[in-house]
């Protein structure tokens, strides 16, 4: 790997953040793949005729950071490993290189992702009333959530030049909680998000190629199963888990 990824993102076409939240699609079909990062490397450079990056202060190469809640059941991660169809997850997301944080909703409903969100100033040691209130009503039902885990990552984030969908690639994640901590330094999550699932998208197709197939997997189960084990039930996604190390380590 010769050039780095700032300078395979030079080759894209940039996206300003306004330009970006036109394409916001907060009710969409999301799919998901896991590769390796030298594959992104492979990827990336067939994707310059297709794609738009979004850029903001010159910088394509963004940071996040997360801050995850659950209740004492970790319902949030209990329901998803028993393949509950209707479920939700709450973060609060900061946006390190423009400083603004949101308090997220993310329900899945018959496979459709609705994502609801408030600005909030910072991340929180527990939430207040406001926030509460917001959270089960976009929920539909109370539940009592304190923080659980902490991800960090690096994104970058490509839209079609249609506007019909967006493409995140997260890399360089971590996870942490309570003095507990582990890296994936060499794999890469790909979310595909659409308003339908269209698989002639530019990006579903290079994975084609690779025999790199969708793969439903989420951050906070991952780093759940990291920082959590003892308290929560994996049987389900141990084969998931292992796979992903297995990609991490082999890089």
């Amino acid at each position: 790997m010769s050039n780095t990824l700032s300078d395979i993102l030079k080759n894209f076409q940039k996206c300003s953040l306004s330009e970006m939240d036109q394409v916001k699609l907060m009710n969409r079909v999301d799919t998901k793949f896991v590769l390796s990062k030298e594959s992104l490397f492979e990827i990336l450079p067939n994707l310059f005729n297709d794609y738009r990056c979004l850029e903001i202060n010159g910088q394509s190469l963004l940071s996040y950071k997360n801050q995850y809640f659950d209740d004492e059941d970790f319902s949030c991660f209990q329901d998803h490993h028993r393949k509950i169809p209707n479920r939700f997850k709450v973060r609060i997301r900061k946006y390190l290189d423009t400083h603004v944080s949101f308090l997220e909703v993310k329900k899945k409903i018959k496979g459709r992702t609705n994502k609801s969100r408030i600005v909030v100033d910072d991340f929180v040691d527990g939430l207040d009333d406001q926030q509460s209130e917001f959270i089960n009503k976009a929920i539909g039902e109370s539940h009592v959530l304190s923080p659980t885990l902490w991800n960090d990552f690096q994104r970058i984030t490509l839209v079609n030049n249609d506007h019909s969908e967006r493409l995140t690639l997260d890399f360089n994640l971590s996870f942490e909680f309570n003095d507990v901590k582990k890296n994936y330094d060499n794999i890469v999550i790909a979310e595909l998000k659409q308003s339908n699932v269209n698989r002639n998208s530019a990006f579903f197709k290079e994975l084609k190629k690779r025999i790199i197939r969708p793969y439903r997997i989420s951050k906070y189960c991952m780093g759940s199963m990291d920082i959590s084990s003892e308290k929560i039930k994996t049987n389900r996604f141990k084969k998931k888990y292992l796979y992903i190390n297995k990609l991490n380590n082999a890089c």
